[in-house]
């Protein structure tokens, strides 16, 4: 909540930080979580879009699980105080050590990414005692409509098993006794606005469903992924994501059989809208073609915009009217790729302005970064009693 209070807490802090709004949070989740139990569905959170201490614990205690990519991201979710029940291991790359310390705490699921991976998982279960529950990650080649780089679910990207290689993993499966095959798994992209992709994510996941039917693998667990995108343009007129709608596609697309879970990671629709990027106007270079305004902020704290030009609506929470300047919104890193965005329009800005970078609350504060020895980037929050 952007006010004159938090105007006045912010002008006392060291710049740059990360606000969070933890109200909108609290809202964002339970609109999440009543959607989906309206349907019987289970949710995971994707960790990898923000695991800031005060963030995660708020998802844990509405009841959602931990979707994690990383052994340390098991690590936290597990110090957290999310049930081990309810965290599933994903990604591309999983090391040995990872593996075992997924294993030793007895997670729920691996979604598992090659018919190599399923080899590696059974023999360190086998080493650990254990029966390993996996989920096949199948790469359902269906075009999400989003940025190239935030793809996961064609031919061409790294991840998930390939449709012509389903045999080989079935095959495997009859010879692993240390792995249980629990369900499929599918994962498209992310920040997809055009809902009707997962329609045709839906009717991939029943042909392959089938598949594993007929061949006589029942499957328990169809984990759908994630993907859902929010407005960055609009933060306030639709800070919370349209979940009703979201969810109601799977219900209507998705055939599932009796006792049959549907999981899904959402990650960016539960946070962004909840994280601010609080920067200050360092210098105002004001010239003949451009106008830009230095921030103390800089990729180090959002590397979004640099790595791949995604936009974030910026606003001078200092300063609400004057003559409207197009400026160059740059930060202080030694890269041209520093930039927020370009030709931004609002009031003629001073250096010591305070400027607010929204919806910065998934992928920000969790790919800072230490380059050019630049400090941690800090947190603040905002809560009403």
């Amino acid at each position: 909540m952007l006010n004159k209070d938090t105007l006045s807490a912010f002008q006392q802090q060291e710049t740059p930080f990360y606000y969070y709004d933890l109200n909108l949070l609290q809202q964002t989740l339970d609109s999440c979580k009543e959607a989906a139990d309206k349907y019987d569905f289970h949710v995971h959170y994707a960790m990898k879009a923000n695991f800031n201490q005060r963030v995660i614990e708020k998802i844990k205690e509405v009841g959602f699980g931990a979707d994690c990519v990383s052994g340390n991201e098991v690590k936290k979710a597990i110090e957290v105080g999310f049930a081990p029940d309810k965290i599933v291991f994903a990604g591309v790359g999983k090391s040995d050590r990872e593996i075992s310390l997924a294993l030793e705490n007895d997670i729920f699921c691996f979604n598992v990414e090659s018919v190599q991976e399923l080899g590696v998982i059974n023999e360190l279960a086998a080493l650990a005692g254990k029966v390993a529950k996996v989920a096949l990650r199948i790469n359902p080649n269906v075009d999400a409509h989003t940025h190239a780089n935030i793809t996961t679910g064609l031919e061409e990207n790294k991840f998930g098993i390939n449709q012509w290689d389903l045999h080989a993993c079935t095959d495997a499966l009859k010879t692993l006794p240390n792995v249980k095959l629990i369900g499929i798994h599918f994962h498209i992209g992310s920040q997809i606005t055009n809902l009707t992709v997962f329609k045709s994510l839906c009717v991939k996941v029943n042909e392959i469903s089938s598949w594993f039917e007929e061949r006589g693998f029942h499957l328990s667990i169809l984990n759908v992924g994630g993907g859902l995108g929010i407005d960055y343009h609009n933060p306030d007129e639709k800070p919370v994501a349209d979940f009703e709608h979201y969810f109601q596609i799977f219900d209507q697309f998705l055939e599932r059989k009796a006792g049959q879970e549907v999981h899904f990671e959402l990650g960016r629709a539960l946070v962004a809208h909840s994280g601010t990027l609080i920067s200050r106007i360092l210098y105002v270079k004001n010239g003949i073609k451009k106008h830009f305004l230095v921030l103390d902020a800089g990729m180090t704290e959002l590397m979004r915009p640099a790595l791949y030009q995604a936009y974030h609506k910026i606003e001078n929470i200092s300063r609400t009217e004057g003559e409207v300047v197009k400026y160059d919104i740059v930060g202080p890193i030694c890269e041209s790729t520093d930039c927020f965005g370009k030709e931004v329009e609002m009031p003629a800005s001073l250096r010591g302005d305070l400027i607010a970078i929204r919806s910065a609350g998934a992928y920000g504060e969790v790919m800072a970064s230490r380059y050019n020895l630049r400090e941690d980037v800090r947190s603040f929050y905002y809560q009403a009693d």
